[in-house]
């Protein structure tokens, strides 16, 4: 086996609650325009002829609670507040029952977004890596087993920015189930443990700035948070 010229950063392992040991983040995906509302202002239709993605990377992912520098490139820097379903056992060509299987557990996270970057590359059909795939852009909090907190149904999703509410919606706005997901997405891809799924985010998005703290919520989970500061 060769030897490597220089070590990898270690994967982010998120504390499970009730566990000592954690969860180790693989791959991330990320549904898009999951939310209608959420469509509807950022002037876009929704696709209801089946969810598409798009990923972000692994080393990019930190854990809730952080203070990270306002990134660079960017004026319009935007919270995104998401229901992560942390996928536990391999599953490929998923059936419902399948998909209900694979589910490890829950949690919040925060899928940052140079929004006028990821617009601008919108607009020419070009990939959002550089608008979505940002250095400590992917925000997690810690993992709730799927068996400690139950099916997704009603639940509150929220997110404040400095104590304000910005974002409020429940999970039974979700367009594609967490199941359908789960179906869909396994027919490209043999998922498996460490894979974690962003579920889309609702209405409420906007820019957050230097100096300020979002805080994001979802009924029986750990909330996740972040604080701004100085760009670098």
């Amino acid at each position: 086996m060769t030897t490597p010229l220089f070590p990898l950063p270690e994967p982010l392992v998120l504390p499970v609650q009730g566990e000592e040991a954690g969860y180790p983040v693989g791959r991330i995906f990320c549904v898009g325009r999951n939310y209608a509302a959420h469509a509807a202002e950022m002037g876009v239709e929704v696709d209801r002829e089946a969810p598409f993605y798009f990923t972000k990377s692994a080393a990019n992912a930190v854990l809730s609670g952080v203070t990270t520098p306002y990134p660079p490139g960017t004026e319009n820097f935007h919270y995104e507040m998401e229901l992560a379903l942390a996928i536990g056992a391999p599953v490929f060509r998923a059936t419902p029952q399948e998909a209900r299987a694979a589910i490890y557990g829950y949690g919040c996270a925060l899928d940052m977004t140079r929004r006028d970057l990821q617009i601008r590359e919108r607009k020419k059909q070009r990939p959002w890596d550089l608008g979505k795939d940002l250095e400590q852009g992917s925000v997690f909090a810690p993992i709730t087993k799927a068996s400690d907190w139950g099916p997704v149904a009603d639940q509150r999703i929220w997110l404040t920015l400095d104590g304000e509410t910005k974002q409020d919606a429940t999970l039974s706005e979700l367009i594609w189930s967490v199941e359908e997901i789960i179906c869909h997405l396994s027919g490209f891809y043999h998922l498996r443990p460490g894979d974690l799924i962003l579920t889309g985010t609702p209405a409420g998005v906007g820019p957050a700035l230097a100096g300020q703290h979002m805080q994001g919520g979802i009924t029986g989970l750990a909330s996740v948070s972040l604080h701004l500061s100085d760009a670098d």
